[in-house]
């Protein structure tokens, strides 16, 4: 059983995208994913700036409401949940992420992740998957809204943030190719 499965083995929303790493080892691969997920990239510091001005404006404007955390929304901000050695590695949220502050629910490990009933979890893992040649790189992005209130109030939000969250998703997947030649 795969860790998406484990955590995440309902859903209504997924996204996939793959990519092709000729004479790439698997193990080279793998040992690539945490430190590319970990780089800084400026185009998707940028979308996280631009999906976050709202709420930055309302904070300094002094207006009620949730607040964003200080520091902006990235890898830091999911919780590991598990890897498969050579193979996989899996991060989750919890919250309502169509709210301005993302709405995050704060859980500090997996047990904490599977402890939670009741609101929109969002499960990302990232395989390495051996072929002749190389190996193909997969990454899989799964959300569960546990209450069709949940679900329609995440819906737009989904459509709207889909094609930039696709973006994200092939650039890490080159940054993980590129991050994987270094590799020695």
């Amino acid at each position: 059983m795969s860790l998406m499965e484990r955590f995440l083995p309902e859903w209504q929303f997924e996204e996939r995208h793959e990519r092709w790493l000729p004479g790439i080892t698997t193990e080279r691969a793998f040992a690539a994913v945490v430190p590319a997920l970990q780089a800084k990239d400026p185009l998707i510091e940028k979308a996280i700036a631009l999906r976050e001005w709202p709420g930055r404006c309302l904070q300094r404007m002094g207006a009620g409401g949730a607040r964003l955390p200080t520091r902006p929304f990235g890898f830091g901000s999911f919780t590991p949940l598990g890897t498969v050695p050579g193979h996989e590695t899996a991060y989750g949220l919890v919250g309502q992420f169509w709210r301005l502050d993302y709405g995050l629910v704060p859980v500090a490990d997996t047990q904490a992740f599977e402890r939670v009933q009741g609101e929109p979890k969002l499960v990302i893992d990232v395989c390495v998957e051996p072929e002749t040649g190389g190996c193909r790189l997969v990454t899989r992005t799964r959300v569960h809204c546990p209450t069709e209130t949940l679900r329609r109030r995440f819906v737009p939000y989904w459509y709207l943030i889909r094609p930039v969250s696709g973006l994200i998703r092939r650039r890490l997947l080159a940054q993980i190719h590129k991050t994987s030649l270094d590799i020695l």
